[in-house]
């Protein structure tokens, strides 16, 4: 899946954590590619070893992925005659902070792929959260896409699930930081814990309880609890 972003309303935002240089790319190419279903349907097993190297296998094929396609896209650009900067699927340029370049999801939410929900992820919907994204910066003069409405209402699958109560259940509001809604060191602490004792540390519950994308987007409700076991 693609989208065109107008980065205006976020233009500041972005220069913010990404640098001034940013300024100069008032469009982007969010580009998104769904997870398979057969591998994050397992992810309740949390436990397990085989399905969390599973989950690690396929996360890092499909960015690898679009990281291709994503310089395949600036390339293309620049052949048109316009600025463009690929953004990797999975970057971190400030580790104490936990941030990128760009947020995708702010790319792929103003886009119109999804919406920003409750667990801070980008919510599609056909496939929910199980997807991952890359970004293209560029100045090409696109169309841009409209946003879409969020859809979780008052579900609170993710908060429930949250081994450490990482997600705090807010809805998304632009104007708010994020650790109103998320908080990363509580998510990126329990992820060294569980790679220091299982050899791998994503856990991706949120990705698979969301109602958005399960059982092949027919969007099913399934119950639960409480959170897995730590």
């Amino acid at each position: 899946m693609f989208g065109v972003a107008d980065l205006g309303e976020a233009q500041d935002f972005v220069c913010e954590q990404g640098g001034e240089s940013l300024r100069g790319f008032p469009r982007a190419v969010s580009i998104g590619m769904r997870l398979l279903d057969a591998v994050v349907d397992e992810l309740h097993r949390h436990e397990d070893r085989a399905t969390i190297f599973s989950y690690r296998a396929l996360y890092s094929s499909v960015n690898s992925r679009l990281d291709d396609i994503a310089l395949q896209v600036a390339r293309e650009i620049q052949e048109e005659g316009h600025r463009a900067y690929p953004v990797p699927a999975s970057q971190t340029i400030d580790t104490e902070k936990m941030i990128g370049v760009i947020p995708h999801k702010l790319a792929a939410h103003l886009s119109g792929l999804g919406w920003i929900g409750k667990s801070c992820l980008l919510i599609t919907p056909s496939h929910g959260p199980r997807v991952r994204l890359a970004t293209v910066l560029t100045d090409a003069p696109l169309e841009p896409g409209s946003q879409i409405d969020g859809g979780c209402g008052e579900c609170r699958d993710c908060v429930s699930i949250c081994p450490v109560k990482a997600i705090t259940g807010v809805p998304f509001r632009p104007s708010d930081p994020r650790h109103i809604r998320f908080n990363a060191r509580l998510c990126r602490d329990y992820s060294e814990k569980r790679k220091e004792r299982l050899g791998e540390g994503l856990c991706g519950l949120c990705v698979y309880v969301c109602p958005y994308g399960q059982s092949g987007g027919r969007h099913l409700r399934v119950g639960h609890s409480g959170p897995l076991p730590k």
